[in-house]
């Protein structure tokens, strides 16, 4: 079902590669059925005593509730592939307590689809699984004894496919990573043993990431961060305190952005906008999510692979905030969001902030709404504005604003653009009526009295996987977004940054602008700084990637190997490393 659904993938495979998956992966097969055969082998075990018609009601009574939730994860699994690039693991777990956000990805439509496959597919499970019962326990007699002891060896034999054979080292994921082809690697992966390997595997307080000792980490990225505190900014602003604006654009990929290289047509209004200030052309999100997004822009924090520290109050309160460094430098401080601010614990991470204002979903009318999420975009951004606008506006001002539009499922009011055929043409469509709505934003804002003395800058939460890229899931592309400085406050525009660079440099960029502390924000460097060292780390789901201006390295702590490895790597490898060591080892002290 996998492979088929993901045809377009799995066209790219041979025949070969794709019988592997199945030779390879039946390990995994086996070390899960082996799990589950545990307590109906003792139940079989019990027949000696026991008629065997309440053999079967027992043995259907454990398998039907399995068998519903297998297909449910199986579906899931299936869903969430094309947006997390890995198979179902313990990361579901971190939005099991908010159902409604975990919904409103979906359409009420592919909801209602995928409840009738799941009946569907478990009917038919129910069916083939009772006839092969019925035939089976039609075998048992009462009473044979001296079964028993035979029966007591299979069921502890059952230890040899748990583990995988006999090798000292228990079966683990990267026994099916055969290929160079991360798809066919995941494919040959058994998802609901991924689930529950995951769910049972704990750190214990350890960091899964080391590499270096402590020190040796440390050293490896300080000879390199420490060219890349400090640059010549005193040109990029024509004031000290201008206002500042920012916008976090829900999921917009530079695969999305024409002046990025990206199609032409999908954000024509940023793409205008570009030319008229500063572009950074090599600007990246550190995570895959927005509750890692937002602490990366905000904290400077660099994302975990599995965790989001937004949704752990007591670490998250530990974090530096950009917001509490503006109040402390003079800013009235506010932020902005059209949906449900209890989203990730957004909430309970903002307040710790101390931000004078906090607007939210609450504030606008159901109807302004779209189905899942929250106020559309135009309702949104045209709130701001209002606000903006107010003559009781404290000065200078520091205004956040997170749309949300252009999240899956897609739905807002007018023309979609491009269509709606495709789930891609459907994220385009999105993206080009966001960008419409921002396009609206900054005219306005050109109207306004303040406009002369602010800064506004436009970045995403995060990259996407669409439009789809070729080459590996989590490549670089994926995480490449756009990020944008507008306004009369800056003294150059119409000019481009070539700079490798992430969310978690804004905070200390614009802090050490301002001329206030930077230092707090630990994992930040200014994005101005033009040396060659520049350099850029994302985080994904057992992985990581570090790139700069001369190679990439990204790698898989599932395989425990390198995925990709291009231009000169080898300083990226000890720095990719050695920071997310460092990075993990952060998020466990706090």
């Amino acid at each position: 079902m996998f492979l088929l659904y993901y045809f377009d993938k799995t066209s790219e495979l041979s025949f070969i590669t794709v019988l592997k998956t199945f030779v390879y992966g039946i390990q995994l097969d086996f070390s899960f059925a082996a799990y589950l055969a545990i307590i109906p082998f003792l139940i079989i075990l019990l027949s000696i005593w026991i008629p065997k018609k309440t053999i079967s009601y027992i043995i259907k009574g454990y398998t039907f509730p399995i068998l519903l939730v297998i297909n449910l994860f199986m579906l899931i699994d299936i869903s969430l592939y094309k947006f997390w690039g890995v198979r179902i693991d313990a990361t579901v777990l971190n939005y099991i307590n908010t159902p409604k956000a975990m919904l409103a990805s979906i359409s009420a439509l592919q909801l209602i689809t995928g409840i009738l496959a799941w009946i569907l597919l478990s009917l038919t499970t129910f069916y083939c699984f009772n006839k092969v019962l019925n035939k089976t326990l039609s075998k048992l007699n009462k009473k044979h004894f001296l079964e028993a002891p035979v029966f007591l060896l299979l069921i502890g034999s059952l230890i040899i496919p748990m583990r995988g054979g006999f090798a000292n080292i228990p079966i683990n994921q990267s026994n099916v990573y055969f290929s160079k082809n991360m798809f066919a690697n995941h494919t040959a992966v058994n998802f609901i043993w991924n689930f529950a390997n995951t769910i049972s595997y704990k750190t214990d307080g350890k960091n899964p990431y080391i590499h270096y000792k402590s020190d040796i980490a440390k050293n490896i990225i300080n000879q390199t961060k420490s060219k890349l505190l400090t640059a010549s900014t005193d040109s990029i602003l024509n004031t000290k305190k201008p206002n500042v604006i920012i916008l976090i654009w829900e999921s917009l990929s530079a695969k999305a952005v024409g002046v990025l290289d990206g199609e032409p047509n999908v954000t024509v209004n940023l793409n205008k906008l570009a030319r008229e200030g500063i572009l950074f052309t090599n600007f990246y999100g550190n995570g895959d999510r927005t509750d890692k997004g937002v602490p990366a822009i905000l904290s400077g924090y660099y994302p975990q692979p599995t965790k989001s520290i937004m949704k752990i109050p007591y670490k998250a309160r530990k974090l530096p905030m950009l917001t509490k460094e503006m109040k402390n430098l003079g800013y009235h401080t506010g932020f902005y969001y059209g949906g449900d601010s209890n989203f990730g614990n957004m909430i309970t991470y903002l307040r710790n902030g101390k931000i004078d204002k906090i607007v939210d979903g609450t504030e606008f009318n159901r109807e302004d709404w779209n189905s899942k999420w929250g106020a559309h975009d135009h309702i949104f951004l045209d709130r701001f504005m209002k606000d903006l606008s107010a003559p009781t506006l404290k000065k200078p001002f520091f205004e956040i604003a997170l749309t949300l539009t252009s999240h899956e499922p897609y739905e807002f009011p007018g023309e979609y653009k491009f269509g709606k055929k495709s789930v891609e043409n459907l994220y385009r469509s999105a993206q080009a009526y966001t960008d419409k709505a921002i396009g609206k934003f900054i005219n306005d804002a050109k109207k306004q009295p303040w406009w002369d003395d602010t800064l506004i800058i436009i970045l995403s939460d995060h990259g996407h996987p669409l439009p789809k890229h070729k080459g590996y899931f989590n490549s670089p592309k994926r995480f490449k977004i756009p990020m944008v400085w507008l306004g009369g406050a800056l003294n150059k525009t119409g000019i481009t940054i070539d700079n490798f660079s992430a969310q978690s440099d804004l905070a200390y960029t614009l802090i050490d602008i301002l001329e206030g502390k930077p230092k707090q924000f630990q994992f930040g460097k200014n994005i101005f700084n033009t040396s060659e060292s520049q350099y850029v780390h994302y985080v994904f789901n057992n992985g990581f990637g570090t790139i700069s201006k001369n190679g990439t390295f990204v790698y898989d702590y599932v395989s425990n190997k390198p995925v990709i490895q291009e231009g000169n790597y080898q300083p990226l490898d000890s720095l990719g490393k050695a920071i997310s060591q460092n990075a993990y080892q952060d998020f466990l002290d706090k």
